[in-house]
């Protein structure tokens, strides 16, 4: 089945996070993804606490940086998780933002083949198999998690670039395509994959209400970071790729780039409008390939806006 998640936002009050959860669940979405953001909140801890606090929805790891773990206690972390709480859980791994990474000295010479390790032994760990033949970063070999889960959950790669989507294809259960995630991105990362069905889960800023255009005005600043060269893989296969290059190159800053783009762009880069237009656009998601898409609140006030959200599930399933 098509699924719908949304996400709860990283700097949300923590006397709000358990409430947000339980609205979500309340509400039908399919998944809850938590954030691993260096600054803000662990998101083993989050998952843990949400997973808890729930009874019924899946809740996603969005993501953890591969250099941040040693791939047993990585692994040993979301075997618990997944015993107790049975086919609930979908654990992100990638690269982690290269600035977080070297800030705080985990930044490798060669984050493919980290990544590419650390997937490979934390999925033969969670599946009760011992710790591959070490490799240039990742040393487990041996190793058995005696506690393994009876439901052994997804581990997708949450990255951007062709070459780490191949290597996802290869080595992991799919892929987290982070926002902007337009059909065009979903299937061109979906042929990169070359795997059968693989899961693709994106993320895309949010917003719904009773008038479209006032919407996709409340999501632009969600949008101002597209512009920056760390995206262009999800921009790259869109018609006006080009244009929006040089409305970047010709903005003075983030804000006013996200403030002046053309509407049509921001209806294709987002999940924001009218229920319906929503709904289209999650749709179109859907048709080009991704089993899961997750809206990332875009209001000031995401524990309100969680009911509008919601909005669009009202034919979902």
């Amino acid at each position: 089945m098509a699924r719908i998640g949304v996400m709860l936002p990283r700097d949300l009050p923590a006397d709000q996070v358990l409430t947000y959860a339980r609205s979500a669940e309340q509400l039908g979405f399919d998944e809850l993804w938590v954030v691993e953001d260096l600054g803000f909140r662990g998101g083993v801890a989050q998952a843990g606490a949400v997973l808890a606090a729930t009874s019924r929805v899946v809740v996603g790891i969005g993501i953890m940086p591969a250099g941040a773990r040693n791939a047993a206690f990585a692994a040993m972390e979301l075997a618990t998780l997944a015993q107790l709480f049975p086919g609930r859980l979908i654990a992100g791994i990638g690269h982690g933002m290269p600035d977080w990474m070297r800030q705080v000295g985990a930044r490798p010479a060669s984050p493919l083949t980290l990544l590419r390790e650390h997937a490979v032994a934390v999925r033969a760990l969670l599946r009760g198999e011992p710790g591959p033949a070490a490799g240039r970063y990742v040393d487990v070999e041996g190793v058995v998690i005696g506690e393994r889960p009876q439901v052994v959950p997804p581990v997708v790669l949450g990255v951007r670039g062709p070459k780490s989507i191949a290597i996802a294809g290869q080595v992991a259960d799919g892929v987290l395509l982070a926002e902007p995630a337009a059909p065009p991105y979903i299937a061109g990362a979906i042929e990169r994959l070359a795997s059968a069905s693989p899961e693709v889960i994106t993320y895309d800023a949010a917003v719904v209400g009773d008038d479209g255009r006032a919407a996709r005005d409340l999501v632009r600043p969600g949008l101002a970071w597209i512009g920056e060269p760390d995206w262009a893989p999800h921009l790259a296969a869109l018609p006006f790729a080009a244009d929006l290059a040089r409305h970047r190159q010709a903005s003075p800053s983030r804000e006013e780039f996200a403030a002046t783009m053309p509407d049509e762009w921001v209806r294709e880069l987002s999940l924001a409008g009218t229920p319906d237009e929503t709904r289209a656009r999650i749709a179109a998601r859907h048709a080009a390939g991704a089993t899961s898409v997750v809206m990332v609140p875009a209001e000031p006030d995401p524990l309100d806006a969680l009911p509008r959200l919601a909005r669009v599930l009202a034919h979902h399933g």
